[in-house]
């Protein structure tokens, strides 16, 4: 089934690795048209030349951006605009969580995970609002976290921001349904990503598998499917939310944890 998508214009923000890439070579593979960014030159260049690997035709376009400075974002917003003419579809896809609890967690660490969490959607979604306005088919889909819903003591200020986020999703929701732009959002679990290699790179046992390694992750986590989900498939989630297969869904949340949520 195709997500609809072939022709829409999509912006990723963070689209360089992990799940933003995920996302990027989805919409590239069913015919959109993709402008992504990143803070990493170096990492940017990479994920464009592995989309022009793979698509040769994709009509993309990808910019250096720092979704937390305000001036970046409302700059790559103009240039997105100068190439394409407005977008149909925004993806924010927020950093990694902090591991801390109370006692240690610093004042300015809890700004700071405010800051990643909630600016990095504030400041796209205000510099792409006037696009959006005027598609058709217009959407905007936050990756939050499962924390939001279900928050952790070892993590307690990413999961305070992540409930924050959430609200947040939902009360635009409603505010931009007069403009005619869904907003949702997915919720994960532990999903393979860079940090996690890193982890494995640096295990004890150089004898295990990293399919091994993960499982007993998964297992000592209580991960009823047990394992770690692949970038893939919270990409399918988002994709799909933003698409017009979701056309009468907004304030929603996908949850994506393989079975790790705990609550109804």
């Amino acid at each position: 089934m195709s997500f609809q998508v072939e022709g829409k214009i999509a912006v990723v923000t963070g689209g360089s690795s992990g799940i933003g890439l995920a996302v990027v070579e989805i919409l590239v593979a069913e015919g959109a048209r993709v402008a992504w960014c990143g803070r990493n030159p170096e990492r940017l260049a990479q994920s464009k030349d592995y989309i022009l690997e793979k698509f040769p035709q994709a009509d993309i376009f990808v910019q250096p951006c720092n979704v937390l400075d305000k001036e970046d974002v409302e700059r790559f917003a103009q240039q997105v605009n100068a190439a394409f003419g407005g977008i149909d579809l925004l993806i924010n896809n927020a950093g990694q969580g902090r591991v801390s609890n109370f006692e240690n967690t610093q004042d300015e660490d809890w700004i700071k995970e405010i800051e990643l969490k909630y600016f990095s959607v504030l400041y796209p979604v205000k510099a792409f609002l006037p696009q959006l306005k005027c598609s058709q088919h217009a959407s905007i889909t936050n990756v939050n976290s499962l924390l939001a819903l279900q928050p952790e003591p070892h993590m307690i200020a990413t999961s305070s921001a992540r409930a924050a986020l959430l609200n947040l999703t939902h009360s635009l929701a409603h505010e931009f349904s007069q403009f005619h732009i869904r907003v949702n959002s997915i919720l994960l679990g532990m999903v393979e990503s860079a940090q996690w290699k890193r982890r494995y790179q640096e295990r004890t046992d150089r004898d295990i598998s990293w399919e091994d390694w993960t499982a007993n992750i998964a297992k000592k986590r209580g991960i009823p499917m047990r394992r770690l989900g692949k970038p893939e498939e919270p990409a399918h989630a988002l994709v799909f939310l933003a698409s017009p297969l979701a056309s009468y869904t907004t304030g929603a949340t996908i949850d994506v944890s393989g079975g790790f949520n705990k609550h109804l």
